[in-house]
């Protein structure tokens, strides 16, 4: 995203380009600053429907004010650090990835200027970078998963302790490269066999399925699935896969 602000600014000649990626499928979070003389923006976090940017999220596509301030169709919680960073004209494009939003890009006047052709064309790109960006983490991250789960199948079958060590700390490098800066609640210990279990059943596995895969009967795969519920606070396996991912503890 930093990348893309500053192709999009150097194209366009505009005084600021921000932007930020939605956190939890919700609220965006202003992260990324190019050209602001003031923190006033950093770290806002953008609700759908509210502002400009809000607007951009729940309509999903571009969205433009000639003079922010005295806009009629946008609601406007954000004036004051908009006030605070001088911008007038301002335009919010989404990204978005297999038709979800994942975040917004913002380029900006500090003068009340119609932005023309050019400046949507770029605003439009830099986004589309963004996208292709995350596309391609997700598809990495996507086997990153299935690897760390085929590798956990495999753990218990191992006889050898050392190779089973080595194979437990592959998946550990596994979980934390995955999971670099994501990690909500630190601190949640999950035992190797409820690991195991939890990721099967992230592969989409059944609990009959994942009871066959680790040698197990079905009724300790659910009793491996409450306890693990019960540490992470949820009360689905889906619910338990997310947190378990918040955590950390999954990649």
């Amino acid at each position: 995203m930093r990348a893309a602000l500053l192709r999009m600014r150097r194209a366009t000649g505009l005084d600021v380009a921000f932007g930020g990626l939605l956190h939890d499928g919700r609220r965006l979070r202003i992260a990324e600053l190019n050209g602001a003389l003031t923190p006033a923006l950093r770290g806002l976090a953008i609700s759908a429907g509210s502002g400009l940017g809000g607007k951009c999220l729940a309509l999903s596509r571009p969205c433009v004010v000639v003079d922010y301030p005295s806009a009629r169709h946008i609601t406007h919680e954000y004036d004051a650090p908009v006030s605070a960073e001088g911008l007038r004209s301002v335009i919010a494009v989404p990204v978005v990835v297999r038709r979800k939003v994942r975040g917004v890009l913002y380029g900006a006047l500090r003068e009340a200027l119609p932005l023309g052709e050019r400046v949507f064309d770029a605003a439009v790109a830099a986004a589309r970078d963004v996208e292709q960006a995350l596309a391609v983490r997700d598809e990495v991250r996507e086997q990153v998963r299935q690897a760390h789960g085929e590798l956990r199948e495999l753990v218990p079958r191992i006889a050898d302790p050392e190779l089973r060590a080595r194979l437990l700390e592959v998946c550990g490098r596994l979980e934390t490269a995955s999971s670099a800066g994501r990690a909500d609640k630190p601190g949640v210990a999950l035992t190797p066999r409820e690991l195991d279990v939890l990721a099967a059943v992230a592969s989409g596995a059944t609990n009959a399925a994942v009871a066959d895969r680790l040698g197990l009967r079905p009724e300790t795969v659910k009793g491996y699935l409450r306890s693990t519920m019960r540490k992470l606070g949820a009360h689905t396996r889906l619910e338990a896969v997310v947190a378990a991912r918040r955590a950390g503890v999954l990649p």
